[in-house]
This record gives C-alpha cells, sequence and structure tokens, in this order.
C-alpha cells in the first residue's frame, strides 16, 4: 500500500512540474516577437490550398494508425495502443514548434542538423515561400506539413513493444527519438544542404526519414523489452477497426506522397497515382503470398499487405512511372510477407510487425527507387544513384539502431520502460489508464484473461462490450 501512494505521489508531482512547464513556455513566449520576415518571392494560391488539404491528409493518418494497431492487438490493451499513436498528435506538435522544425530544416551545422536557435517557438518563420525550403508556399505552411510526418514516425514504432510499455516512458523516449534521431536523418535526407541530400539520395516523401527509422528503432525496442509474458494467447481484438484503420491510412498517404511535390503539380498527380497502384498490387500479392501458404485470404492480411505497398512506394512515389509502382508494391509485399513469416519463427517479439512491415518495406522501397527511377535509376543504365543509396543505408540503419538502443537504456533508467509482469497481465487498458473496452470490468485479472481472449462475437452475444 505504501508503494503504491509513493508511486502516485510521483506521479501527481510529475505531472504537477511539467503542467507548470508547459505554462510557463506559453506564458514566457506570449510577448516574444514573431520575427515575421520576408524573403521575396511569389506564393501560389493553388499551391497554397493543395498543400493545407495534404497537411489534413497526413493529419489523419495518425488516428487512422491508431485504428490500425488498435484493432490488432487484444483487448485488454485497445486502449492504451490506440491512445499511444493518438498522444503523438499533442507531444509532438509541441516539440516541433519549440524545437524540432529548427533541428530538421534551420540552418546547417555540418550537414547532419540544423541550428534551432533561429526557429525557436518558430520565430523566424517567414510568410513568403522559402527559396530553397518552399518555393511556392509559405515557409509556416511547410513547417505544418512536415510537423505531421514527424507526428506519425515515433508511433509507428509503437507497434514494436505494445502490450508491454509504460505509458509515461514511452512520452519520453517519443520525444527523444524525434529530437535525437527524426530531426537529424530529416535535416540530412531533406534540408539541400543535409549530406544525404547532397549526396543525391532521392527520398522523395520518408522512406528513410520515416519507414527506415521506425522501423529499425522498433526492432531495436523489440528485442530490448523482450518477449510478451503471454504471448502465445494473441488473438486480434476486432478487424474491422483494422480495416477502417487502414481506409484512413491509405487515403491519408495522398497527402503524405503527392503532397510531398509541395505544389499542385504534374509531380503531385504522378505520386498520387503511384501510391494508390503500389498500394493495389501488394494488397493483391500479399494476398497470394498467404495462398501460396495455403492461407485463406483475410481481411487482415489485406490490410498489411495495402500498408506495406504504401511503404515501399513512398521513397519512389515521385520518381518513377506508373509501370515501376505496380513492381514496387508487389516486391515490396513478397518481401515483407517473407520477413513476417521469418520473424514469427524467431524468439524477437515484435508485436504488430513493425520492423517486417515498415522497416524491411523501407529498406525494399529506397533500393527499388534507385532501381525505377525515371532519372539516374538501374533501368536507365546508370547504377550510381544505386550505389548511392546503399552506401546511404549502410549507415542510417545501425546508426538508428545503436541511437535508438541508447535511448531505450537512457529511459529505462529514469523511468522504467517495461510495466510490471501484473499490470501486463492485467492489461495496459486498466493498468496505465484505469479504462477498459468492456462495459463490466471483470474483477480480476483472471476474469479480465478469460474475457480478453475470447472471440469478439461471444463477448457481442454475453452482452460485456457494446455492439
Amino acid at each position: 500500500m505504501t508503494g503504491a501512494r509513493n508511486s502516485s505521489l510521483k506521479r501527481r508531482f510529475g505531472s504537477i512540474a511539467l503542467l507548470l512547464l508547459l505554462l510557463a513556455v506559453g506564458l514566457l513566449s506570449a510577448g516574444w516577437p514573431n520575427g515575421i520576415t520576408k524573403t521575396g518571392g511569389k506564393v501560389e494560391l493553388g499551391d497554397v490550398a493543395w498543400m493545407l488539404t495534404a497537411t489534413g491528409l497526413v493529419m489523419l493518418m495518425t488516428p487512422g494508425l491508431s485504428f490500425f494497431y488498435g484493432g490488432m492487438v487484444r483487448g485488454k490493451n485497445v486502449i492504451s495502443t490506440m491512445l499511444q499513436s493518438f498522444i503523438a498528435l499533442a507531444v509532438i506538435s509541441l516539440v516541433w514548434v519549440v524545437v524540432g522544425f529548427g533541428l530538421a530544416f534551420g540552418p546547417d551545422v555540418g550537414g547532419v542538423i540544423g541550428d534551432p536557435r533561429g526557429f525557436l517557438l518558430l520565430r523566424g518563420m517567414t510568410s513568403e515561400p522559402h527559396a530553397a525550403l518552399s518555393p511556392t508556399i509559405p515557409l509556416s505552411l511547410f513547417a505544418l506539413f512536415q510537423l505531421k510526418f514527424a507526428i506519425i514516425t515515433p508511433a509507428l514504432i509503437t507497434g514494436a513493444f505494445a502490450e508491454r510499455v509504460r505509458f509515461s516512458a514511452y512520452l519520453l523516449f517519443m520525444v527523444l527519438f524525434t529530437v535525437v534521431i527524426y530531426a537529424p536523418l530529416a535535416h540530412s535526407t531533406w534540408h539541400p544542404d543535409g549530406f544525404l541530400h547532397r549526396w543525391g539520395v532521392l527520398d522523395f516523401a520518408g522512406g528513410t526519414v520515416v519507414h527506415v527509422s521506425a522501423g529499425i528503432a522498433a526492432l531495436a525496442g523489440a528485442r530490448y523489452f523482450g518477449r510478451r509474458k503471454d504471448v502465445e494467447s494473441h488473438d486480434p481484438a476486432n478487424i474491422p477497426l483494422v480495416l477502417l484503420g487502414t481506409g484512413m491510412l491509405w487515403f491519408g498517404w495522398f497527402g503524405f506522397n503527392a503532397g510531398s511535390a509541395l505544389a499542385a503539380n504534374g509531380t503531385a498527380i504522378s505520386a498520387f497515382l503511384t501510391t494508390n497502384t503500389a498500394s493495389a498490387a501488394a494488397t493483391v500479392a500479399w494476398l497470394l503470398c498467404d495462398g501460396i501458404r495455403g492461407r485463406k485470404p483475410s481481411a487482415l492480411g489485406a490490410c498489411v499487405g495495402a500498408v506495406v505497398g504504401l511503404v515501399a512506394i513512398t521513397p519512389a512515389a515521385g520518381f518513377v512511372g506508373l509501370g515501376s509502382s505496380i513492381a514496387i508494391g508487389a516486391i515490396g509485399a513478397i518481401v515483407s510477407n517473407v520477413a513476417v513469416h521469418l520473424k514469427t519463427k524467431s524468439e524477437i517479439d515484435d508485436t504488430l510487425d513493425v520492423f517486417p512491415c515498415h522497416g524491411v518495406g523501407g529498406l525494399v522501397g529506397m533500393v527499388l527507387t534507385a532501381v525505377f527511377a525515371t532519372e539516374g535509376g538501374l533501368i536507365t543504365g546508370s547504377s550510381k544513384l544505386l550505389g548511392t543509396h546503399l552506401l546511404a543505408l549502410v549507415i542510417v540503419v545501425p546508426t538508428v539502431y545503436v541511437v535508438a538502443h541508447l535511448l531505450y537504456r537512457f529511459v529505462d533508467a529514469v523511468i522504467p520502460l517495461r510495466v510490471e509482469h501484473d499490470e501486463e497481465a492485467l492489461g495496459l487498458d486498466l493498468s496505465q489508464h484505469d479504462e477498459s473496452i468492456y462495459e463490466q470490468r471483470p474483477a480480476s485479472s483472471l476474469d479480465l484473461e478469460s474475457v480478453a481472449s475470447a472471440p469478439i462475437e461471444s463477448l457481442h452475444s454475453a452482452g460485456s462490450m457494446p455492439a
């Protein structure tokens, strides 16, 4: 009882301290001059309208991810899993406006990071286009669009350690990941002075920056956390939620990829078309792969295949033709399907297959971008781009893995990352948030285990869960 009381007091004092910090940042910066400057250039209203729309589409992807992940975990962890994605909208939005955008797109420092001082709290943000970053839209809109990419990246990682992470520790990890891994990688790849950009690496919408970084960090996390205690009894809570989430992701991905053209132009249209086609090809290819193994076509398989296709086409969307997008989607699905199959035979407990789908899918997409790019790709007879991409991945993959592992260790030393065994058995919905999808909360963890493992249809018929 004393331990529980002390833990409660720590949570309360921690919440008070963070609330005071949040208020202090807001109040102290309220009178701060916004530093609006003009850099010249002409705003194209059509581009502004499209980028506002694209930004909203990308924002929708994070709630979509929450449904996608939430439907795949067990019933006792649905709310916690969905919240881990949803909370990124709030936390990363604050991190981005304070230092994140400056670190990613501020004045170059050594080709790997930006100087955040010029854009601290977005001070110095321009109301006019930026010649290098946003030629036809306000820099502030560019910052808003890029924010949505920063939001979903740490949310993707949560699928690897779902059902066993302490919520407060995850919040700290999410902030550190954004500052230490995501921002430098975004700067290196997308800033004109970033070293990968200078090398000529092509990453249209985040194959490396988003999916490879999230997938590799997920692998590091799955290995650091270790296996769940009751991993053998994992039945998805609600496949319709997965279908809903997939639809939201597919819809939002048009903003993710086509929006990365940063203009309402032919490149945006091409990226829109290749994105849809690659996802369609991957959906079919995934189901065919399952059929080869003797499995029936499943809704879950179709959804995972669709998302893998979206991942694989992301770095290539604006650089390849329609036929190539079919190949990229199909190859990405085949390779990721094999990776998922191999993972199930290993000791790695990547709960929702983040590494086989996002990590491997992103790696395949980056390699195939160099193969199928209409300018400089291997199909045009040049191998330089392929060599550049392979070298970039050789640098990025181990660096992200090592740094992510160090971040897990650091966070674990400050706040234990993994919940206690009894909390994991009870389920994170109750142990972390005191909420449940069930109308009648079971009286004990044993009762909850039996309810959580029951088929969803029997829950409806028994009246334990709202229809």
